[in-house]
Parts: C-alpha cells; sequence; structure tokens
C-alpha cells in the first residue's frame, strides 16, 4: 500500500472503497476497492476530500481489510446463518433460519480485545426471523500484518463463536388453576392470550386442563399432560402469596425439578422454571404470573424463545436478567426490540 497525491494518482489501483456522503441523497462506496483510477475521476475524488489516496503496493507480510474481515467472519459462522459481500471493509452476517441468537461472550470479548479489531452483534438471546442482520464485522486500519490475524485465530478457537438455534416442535399443555374458574364463575382470560403467543413460532396448545386450587388436583393435571406426551406445561394462576395459590407446591409435589421461583424481572416477578425427567426426556413446567395475561412484555416472552430451542435453563440465566430486566412500559411496545431482557 502507498500514499500518493490523488493528482498522481491515474492509473493506480485503489487499496479500499472510497464513500460519497451527499446529505440527505446517499452514503455509499463512489469508487470501488479495486478500481483504476481514471482522469476523469480526478474531481470527484477532490470533491470528496480525498487530496490523497492510497494505492495498491504488493506486501506479502500484510493482508488488505477485506481478507481480514472475511477471517472475522469465518470465526463467527455457523449453521443457518449466511454473509454479505465485503463492503467498505465490512462484512455482515445474517440469519437464514429463524431462531434464537448466541454468542460465545467470553471467546468473542477477547477478540475484540485485540488491538483493530472490531465486530459488533445483535444482543444476545435474541429471537430472530430469517434475514435478520446478526452482525457486523471489520478491522480498523486499511491493512494488517497477516501474524496479527494468524493471533486472532488462536484467541478465538476453533468453534464458531456465534450459534443460532432453530426452535423445535413442542406440543404444549396448559394447566389452569384457580376456583373460580374451575366453578365457572369466572371464564378462563389466560389460555388464549398463551395460545397467541404460543402461535408467533407455530405452536398451539395441544392439551388444556382446568383445575381448583387444590395441591393434588393441580398435580394430578400435569401429570396427566405429561402421560399425554406434552413437551412443554404451562401452568397459570396460584402463582402469587396468597393462602390459596399453590401452583409452585404442585408442581414441586409433580416431582419436578424446580430451577428458580421468582425472578428479578418486572412484570414477572413470581415466574417458576421447573424440569421433569422422564423416557429420557426433558419437560420444562412453566409456572406463569397473572402479568402475562396483560402485559406485552414480561418474563414469559423473554424465556420462551430460548425454551423452544431445547435450551434448558439455569437460575442464574434467570437471575442475571436483573440488569435489563425491568421493563420501561414504553407508549408503543418494541419489544424485543428493546433493552428489556437484554443483558
Amino acid at each position: 500500500m502507498q500514499e500518493v497525491r490523488t493528482e498522481d494518482s491515474v492509473g493506480r489501483i485503489l487499496c479500499h472503497d472510497l464513500t460519497q456522503i451527499i446529505r440527505g441523497v446517499t452514503k455509499d462506496a463512489r469508487f470501488r476497492k479495486g478500481h483504476v483510477v481514471q482522469k476523469e475521476d480526478i474531481p470527484i475524488l477532490l470533491s470528496m476530500g480525498k487530496e490523497h489516496l492510497y494505492v495498491w503496493e504488493e506486501d506479502a507480510a500484510m493482508l488488505h481489510e477485506e481478507d481480514a474481515a472475511a477471517i472475522l467472519r469465518d470465526l463467527c459462522l455457523n449453521a443457518g446463518m449466511s454473509a454479505g459481500e465485503p463492503k467498505e471493509g465490512k462484512i455482515e452476517i445474517k440469519a437464514e433460519i429463524d431462531g434464537v441468537f448466541y454468542v460465545d461472550r467470553k471467546r468473542f470479548q477477547a477478540v475484540n480485545m485485540l488491538p483493530d479489531m472490531s465486530m459488533a452483534t445483535i444482543p444476545q438471546y435474541m429471537p430472530v426471523k430469517k434475514g435478520t442482520k446478526l452482525a457486523g464485522m471489520r478491522i480498523v486500519p486499511l491493512m494488517i500484518e497477516k501474524e496479527r490475524m494468524e493471533q486472532v485465530k488462536r484467541v478465538a478457537g476453533k468453534e464458531p463463536l456465534f450459534t443460532l438455534r432453530p426452535y423445535k416442535a413442542m406440543k404444549v399443555g396448559v394447566v389452569t388453576t384457580g376456583s373460580e374458574v374451575a366453578k365457572g364463575l369466572i371464564n378462563d382470560g389466560f389460555t388464549p392470550v398463551l395460545a397467541q403467543k404460543l402461535k408467533a413460532f407455530g405452536l398451539a396448545v395441544d392439551a388444556h386442563r382446568i383445575s381448583d386450587d387444590g395441591i393434588e388436583n393441580t398435580k394430578a393435571a400435569i401429570l396427566e399432560l405429561l402421560d399425554l406426551g406434552m413437551d412443554m406445561i404451562l401452568c397459570t394462576g396460584g402463582m402469587s402469596v396468597d393462602p390459596d395459590d399453590r401452583t409452585p407446591a404442585a408442581i414441586r409435589d409433580s416431582g419436578a425439578e424446580v430451577v428458580s421461583y421468582g425472578a428479578p424481572i418486572l412484570p414477572g416477578a413470581m415466574f417458576l422454571v421447573a424440569y421433569m425427567e422422564r423416557d429420557d426426556r426433558v419437560i420444562p413446567i412453566l409456572g406463569l404470573p397473572g402479568c402475562v395475561m396483560f402485559e406485552t412484555a414480561t418474563v414469559f416472552d423473554i424465556f420462551l424463545p430460548r425454551i423452544l430451542t431445547g435450551e434448558r435453563l439455569r437460575r442464574e440465566d434467570i437471575v442475571g436478567l436483573g440488569i435489563g430486566g425491568l421493563c420501561m412500559h414504553c407508549r408503543v411496545c418494541h419489544f424485543p426490540v428493546c433493552g428489556f431482557g437484554k443483558e
């Protein structure tokens, strides 16, 4: 790479894209890497503020920014993703399937800590649709030593830094608890809400049981749904601290392992996560607080996509969202494209 005066660059090969910015009109590469500068290009380049240019000069010890960005791309790319062509030194990765985005935070941060590396992603655990942009990456300088990029490879390790987990097909059972519903005093308004939320992932309520507030009856309903082969069970009602709220006890008595009862997330503090192991399967059983029925975004909306990928939640996954776990109740809800539920 060699720096030359723009007026002296005719016939030389550009080392990188040159962006032209006309406010309100365009911001795009006016001249691409590899372009051979022509005499008629000089006035345009000068109008863009380019009084000096970098032109190509072979150096076996150096890599061009696009070649370095391709190395970063290859360290990140995984199944269900695709990458675009380099543009102005940057490469972007997008989703080719619906699913949840995961990034190996420790290794990713280690790469970004190296000088001149720049990789940015969407938030961890973001549910995405096919075509969603996942990340962009580039190096800061125009050229970089090959050995520095070999160091990047060593730090990143052999496994891809990104994972896009697809959703699994699941049979979902719902247990509605509450004597007022069981006795027909009020209608069940919760299950239709769950059906709508599940529909967004191509799922439905496959089996539904109604129980009074008795622990034994709720437990029996849970076990019945397990016998029917449900892959996930959602329990509604009875999740608060009133004397008649006994759903958590029923879930425990069913034999499920309770991972967490209570979450530092609002709305959704009374959220319960448990798992039942049966016939070589692990079935999540969730206790859903009443807010799920009337709030647009809650703890359930945060964790449902992850559960639908087959991820087994840990208590630290739930507690870790205390920072970012407060919904701002914006006038227009943009969840999940917001800070709610993001680390």
